[in-house]
Formats: C-alpha cells, structure tokens, sequence
C-alpha cells in the first residue's frame, strides 16, 4: 500500500470514518472519489475531515455496498484458497491409495524406504563428522530439509488418511 494511502486511511479510521477508509481500501482512492464526486485529500485538515463525515453520512448506503464488495471478495479469495488446498489433499490421498492397492512390492513400500534411506544418510554423515571427516554444509542442510519434508508428508499424511477414514466409518450406515 503506498505510504500517502496507508497514512489517510490512518486518519480516516481515527475519526471515526471506517465506512469511508474500507470503501478506498476495497475500491482505491481514484474510484471512491470519482463514485462520490469528491476529491479526498492525501492529509485532511480538522475542516476536511468535518467535511469527509458529512459525505460519509450522506453516502453512507453507497460506502456500505463498497464494504460489502470488499468483504464478499476476500470471501471467494478463501473459499477458492480453501478449495484448491481440499483438492491437492485428495490427490495426495487418492495417489497414495492408488500405491496401496497396487500389487507392485516397490510402490507400496517406496516412501518408507524413502524414509529409511533419508535417515541412514543423516546418520551416516552425523557419525562421519563425529569421526573427524568433514562433511559439506549443503549436503547436511539439503538432507535435512528433505528429511523434514518427507517426514511430515508421510506422518502428516497418514494421520490425514486415518481420520478420513474414520470420518468414513463413521458416516456409513449401519
């Protein structure tokens, strides 16, 4: 937000003038006053501001349909947020399910030894540097940083699993 905005909006709220500061953080500056015909000034004097209440007063339904806007808005920004994390989970789910019902022994247990290897590796280097040998940073930081994205991808999804299909028990009829 540019600081001139951030500053009005600061002084419009201090005196009482939500309506309006919501209308010009929802719509801007340009599109509140060209919608109430005004010009709003970047530093209301203690008369502009006297002035801006009046007009909010009288424009006062027209400020609350721009706030409502707002509001409506950042609704479907995080129901569409909300939606597209659901659906990356249930993919998740459904390809480790998909793995799970394969009749292949390496796709049922590729993220367990995924996870044993991650952590033989780690320790393996743990012990090396213990032993005097240097081991380089990157490779420690860049295991680790897989160890952890596997690990909570493996223990977080599987709990995931466990509580859908408990939810599913739970929900059968019986």
């Amino acid at each position: 937000m540019i600081p001139i905005v951030a500053s009005l909006l600061t002084t419009l709220a201090s005196n009482g003038l939500g309506l309006l500061s919501s209308a010009i953080q929802a719509k801007g500056k340009e599109v509140v006053e060209n919608t109430l015909g005004i010009k709003i000034p970047d530093n209301p004097t203690p008369e502009d501001v006297a002035k801006l209440r009046q007009l909010q007063y009288d424009h006062e339904e027209r400020l609350l349909e721009l706030g409502i806007e707002k509001a409506r808005l950042e609704q479907e920004e995080l129901q569409a947020l909300l939606t597209a994390k659901v659906a990356e989970d249930n993919n998740v789910t459904k390809r480790w399910e998909a793995d799970m019902s394969s009749d292949s022994w390496l796709s049922k247990n590729i993220r367990p030894m995924t996870l044993i290897y991650l952590l033989g590796a780690y320790t393996i280097f743990a012990l090396l540097d213990g032993g005097g040998y240097r081991i380089a940073e990157a490779y420690v930081t860049l295991l680790g940083q897989w160890g952890m994205l596997v690990m909570t991808a493996y223990f977080g999804g599987r709990t995931v699993e466990k509580v859908m299909e408990m939810r599913s028990k739970k929900n059968e009829p019986k």
